[in-house]
């Protein structure tokens, strides 16, 4: 990956709608140079997706928490049980397995703490877990998609 491949990466991660006229322009190759880096980009997985970034509060969904999960249980078998229900709630939008103190970190978007509460009740039944602590976001300060390429 050259200078040129990250001037393009930074400019689709501020903005996937970009055209590929628009793109080259701003990168001085022609649209065909940038045509062929795109998908070279997207074949080796450096671009794994293009999405549409969804503003939380106006779909309802005000809350995040942030919630750190300590467990006893270290063996493989736990790890996909809760890799594979965790992974299948929605409200987790981001799932770390930790070195240090915690184990797991989640980030959940919930609407309100009856929510949380629901979904707390999901990812807790039938594991083995020591510790589960939650921490409720007051604002969001910085939230950003965007690498620093």
């Amino acid at each position: 990956m050259d200078a040129t491949d990250k001037q393009i990466l930074r400019l689709i991660q501020r903005d996937a709608t970009l055209s590929l006229e628009n793109i080259a322009s701003k990168v001085d190759v022609s649209v065909n140079t940038c045509w062929r880096r795109v998908k070279h980009l997207e074949e080796t997985g450096i671009i794994s997706g293009r999405v549409a970034i969804v503003d939380p509060e106006s779909v309802g969904l005000g809350q995040t928490v942030i919630v750190s999960i300590k467990t006893n249980n270290h063996s493989s078998e736990w790890l996909e049980r809760f890799t594979e229900k965790t992974k299948n709630i929605p409200e987790v939008v981001e799932f770390y397995r930790m070195a240090g103190e915690v184990d797991y970190l989640l980030k959940i978007v919930v609407n309100t703490v009856a929510d949380y509460d629901r979904v707390y009740k999901q990812i807790i039944a039938d594991m083995e877990i020591s510790d589960v602590s939650a921490t409720f976001a007051m604002e969001c300060i910085k939230n950003t998609t965007e690498l620093p390429l």
